[in-house]
């Protein structure tokens, strides 16, 4: 992180400068694409993982740990192998279209669009949405919730007062797991986008590798630490306060 401070604050002749963060209007575009589909990304994963996780930490121990082996299985695989999988799946000729014709329903074409990279970011990201959900639901003392059925709440309001306000820690946490790699994504949007739609994270790694603009790349890089930092910082403080509504 400092050689990357170094770079960001100086030219490639030497000295101080701010030039480097004096062009991130040009990526404005960019930056806001990023946030645009890592943030639909996360709200997908937290719309499927939540339910996951609340239906795995209701059954009993050999369900968990069978559905804890089927979320986690995937990840024994290479991250490019599964990337690719993807891409086979949701091509022009690839299964899921296969499957539709077979059907005699029309064919999608997904792949090469903003939609093929939301769907790899979900599909590669998901497990750490639901394992710190899941673990903040297992963790929460049965006792609170046999008290609120005794003094006459709902299993809705039980939920909505206890459940939901007690899980938020781990809400935020997957969240943060799946947000964060996903606006700083680029092997995904490379692969499924075709080299067609740029992320952030494909303008910093045509920088480092293909300008060979370290100053500039390290700048934009800089840039999107301090967004990643600051979206992070909201959703705690969200977070906290949520938890804190149910004292």
């Amino acid at each position: 992180i400092i050689m990357v401070v170094i770079y960001a604050f100086s030219a490639s002749v030497g000295g101080f400068t701010l030039d480097n963060f004096a062009k991130m209007g040009t990526y404005t575009v960019v930056f806001t694409r990023s946030f645009k589909l890592a943030l639909i990304a996360t709200a997908i994963c937290v719309l499927i993982g939540y339910p996951v996780s609340y239906k795995m930490s209701k059954e009993g121990p050999r369900f968990q740990r069978l559905a804890m082996v089927l979320i986690m299985l995937p990840m024994w695989i290479n991250f490019l192998l599964r990337i690719i999988a993807i891409r086979m799946l949701l091509s022009d000729n690839g299964i899921l279209n296969y499957i539709l014709s077979a059907l005699n329903l029309p064919n999608l074409s997904i792949m090469y669009t903003p939609a093929a990279i939301v769907i790899g970011m979900v599909y590669d990201y998901f497990p750490f949405m639901v394992l710190p959900i899941y673990n903040a639901l297992i963790k929460i003392d049965h006792n609170l919730l046999d008290a609120a059925g005794d003094l006459g709440a709902t299993p809705a309001r039980t939920f909505r007062k206890i459940i939901f306000p007690l899980s938020v820690p781990g809400v935020i946490s997957g969240i943060t797991m799946v947000f964060v790699p996903s606006i700083s994504e680029f092997v995904i949007a490379d692969i499924l986008g075709g080299g067609k739609i740029l992320l952030i994270g494909n303008i910093i790694e045509q920088e480092f590798n293909q300008g060979n603009n370290w100053h500039l790349g390290s700048g934009i890089s800089i840039v999107l630490m301090i967004f990643i930092f600051v979206s992070m910082m909201i959703g705690e403080m969200k977070g906290s306060g949520e938890e804190a509504s149910l004292w």
